[in-house]
């Protein structure tokens, strides 16, 4: 895996500064620390950091073709370039090295923008063509690999592969972008394409976009998008066969490597499923690690171990202790911009477990966008059922002054928490959604949020993101929509955003075959019935492995990495939390209603609310602007 950055001078062809553009790469040399390269010419400079992966003795970026006219930096993996490469030589094109990248500059040459359709992997690139004067960048169809990107008002493009890179150049605008602000306090991250900035921008997935010396703006354009074309089936154990079949040939493709190679392996069904196909690929003991914990309540590596013994893979697992809240102010320079998904702790630990062994690591992430294994997805669909049977216009009424009159119960199970249950059903489908998924509700962001916060927002809210999604939503089919809005928005903005920044972090390149475009393509043509049978998530993917896992591992109650936040607010991070909060920190930003951050602070200390999670996002939020110094 690598890092990728680079200017562009739009108006015209103006000498690059090199040491700028040396000091931009650098800021992500924890990305490729095995070698960096610099391309220069007027008017454009290209930078690249490598982690070397394939042909480690070649494959040297910024990469050019044979007459110098077209360059290319390049971050991720193309999987099927020797079959792309002997098309290409088919048609005379002349290859010095055997690296993936080389593909990327000859299927320019050939294919024009269309290249980009061909390329099965993950990817960010940017593509130089000095004939057309033109610059190139392109995102992998799931957003597997970040972008960022930003015009500044001197004509300069700029884009890097984390945001740190852009804010190396000190005409980055550094105004903070109010809508991204509410994004984050009801998501946890800031979903794309926006930044915590205003005029900086992530490149959505599945986009290209592109920018000729003498324009004004970039244009961007989409792509790919899931289909969910129905899939075609005889019979429920032909779709399990071919379900088997096509996540094998997923993994197999990943994993070649002239490096170390292994996989994460939690003890949950997915990263199971990747280790099981993998045992079956190679001779050799497949190399899995897992973390531990040492309460019973936040650890899973019993199951790990299950699995590991299995299929006699050569297992590493470390136990750490739940109160591992050193690496919190460490976070927030990793993910540059707030991010509060509490999970990115342990994420960073086995990342670092695993790199100890491998450079390259197969995960199981995406399994649960796919085939539905959240179990909000079950709480939707069931309330999805009530709310078919009444119109909006009789539910909003009746269910809006339950809502408001039934007590809020945090600490009770879901299944008790009727005010949950009736503010979903006085919502329309997309926006209770929303509400489940929301860190916090709309009536706590407004009690949150100033009055000059709420001033700057000019009636903006959150609903807006989801909103765009469910209108471009290929199937509107109930369970396929909130699919869909997942992988577009929690996906990529948190599940893949912290695995990205914790293993490069490490210099760890994580491959998620789960992600393969051509399997998500057939799996979201597979009926929601199968995917989501009565209660069962991943149905459809538990019943084809069973021939493979034990029924403990596939139908045990899922865990998920989780720290115990309450605890630690009430305890050892309080007087941290008091002084981010309260003394100083987001009371001197302006944004934040004082009183109510307090009462926030007040209500979890003496145990009558449980705020752990509107308080994390609080303490990233003010750790953030710190390292971001706004």
């Amino acid at each position: 895996m690598c890092g990728i950055a680079g200017i562009l001078d739009t108006r015209g062809q103006q000498e690059i500064d090199r040491d700028l553009l040396g000091r931009m790469n650098q800021s992500q040399f924890h990305r490729g620390p095995d070698e960096g390269g610099l391309h220069f010419e007027p008017g454009l400079g290209l930078a690249h950091r490598r982690l070397s992966i394939i042909d480690l003795s070649a494959g040297q970026q910024p990469m050019c073709n044979e007459d110098n006219s077209v360059y290319v930096v390049f971050n991720g993996e193309i999987y099927n370039f020797p079959t792309l490469r002997k098309e290409l030589e088919a048609q005379g094109y002349v290859f010095k090295s055997d690296c993936d990248t080389e593909v990327i500059v000859h299927g320019w040459s050939a294919w024009g923008e269309a290249c980009v359709g061909k390329f099965r992997g993950m990817f960010a690139f940017a593509i130089w063509d000095r004939k057309q004067r033109r610059l190139f960048l392109a995102r992998d169809r799931l957003g597997i690999k970040p972008l960022f990107y930003s015009l500044l008002p001197d004509g300069q493009f700029i884009f890097g592969s984390e945001l740190k890179v852009l804010k190396c150049h000190p005409g980055l605008p550094s105004k903070m972008n109010p809508q991204a602000v509410e994004d984050y306090f009801a998501l946890g991250y800031i979903p794309e394409p926006k930044t915590i900035f205003q005029g900086v921008y992530k490149l959505d997935p599945g986009h290209t976009l592109s920018i000729k010396q003498g324009q004004s703006a970039p244009d961007a354009n989409e792509y790919w998008d899931i289909p969910f074309t129905p899939v075609a089936f005889s019979s429920e154990q032909d779709l399990k066969d071919e379900l088997i079949h096509r996540l094998r040939e997923a993994v197999d493709i990943r994993m070649v490597a002239e490096v170390p190679l292994g996989a994460f392996l939690s003890g949950g069904v997915d990263s199971s499923a990747v280790v099981a196909m993998m045992a079956g690929l190679q001779q050799e003991p497949v190399n899995t690690c897992s973390i531990g914990f040492d309460v019973k309540g936040y650890d899973e590596s019993v199951y790990a171990r299950q699995v590991a013994e299995q299929f006699g893979t050569d297992h590493y697992v470390r136990t750490v202790a739940p109160d591992d809240f050193d690496l919190i102010d460490e976070l927030a320079g990793l993910y540059d911009e707030p991010y509060a998904d509490s999970s990115a702790l342990p994420t960073y630990r086995v990342c670092q477990l695993a790199k100890q062994r491998v450079t390259v690591a197969l995960s199981g992430d995406g399994g649960d966008e796919h085939f539905a294994g959240y179990r909000r997805y079950c709480w939707h669909m069931n309330e999805e059922k009530l709310r078919s049977r009444l119109p909006l216009g009789i539910r909003k009424p009746v269910f809006g002054m339950l809502g408001n009159l039934y007590p809020k119960a945090d600490w009770a199970p879901r299944v008790f928490r009727a005010k949950t249950t009736f503010q979903a059903l006085a919502r329309s489908s997309v926006a209770a959604y929303l509400h489940g998924v929301s860190l916090t509700s709309a009536e706590q962001r407004n009690a949150l949020f100033s009055d000059a916060m709420k001033s700057e927002l000019q009636g903006y809210r959150v609903n807006e993101v989801f909103d765009r999604h469910a209108r471009q939503s290929p199937t509107d089919d109930p369970l396929g929509l909130i699919q869909y809005i997942d992988m577009k928005t929690y996906l990529v903005g948190d599940i893949l955003t912290k695995v990205d920044r914790a293993s490069m972090a490490h210099a760890l390149e994580v491959r998620v075959p789960l992600l393969d475009h051509e399997f998500v393509e057939w799996v979201s043509g597979i009926p929601s019935n199968i995917k989501l049978k009565g209660q069962e998530g991943k149905y459809i993917l538990k019943s084809a492995l069973e021939p493979h896992l034990s029924k403990d591992i596939l139908y045990r109650k899922k865990m998920g990495f989780s720290i115990p936040l309450a605890r630690w607010f009430r305890g050892p991070l309080k007087e941290k939390l008091r002084a981010s909060i309260i003394n100083g920190g987001l009371a001197e930003t302006g944004l934040f209603n004082q009183n109510y951050l307090e009462k926030l602070f007040d209500q979890h200390q003496s145990g009558q609310r449980d705020h752990s999670a509107a308080l994390w996002a609080c303490l990233m939020f003010n750790l953030s602007l710190k390292n971001l110094a706004l």
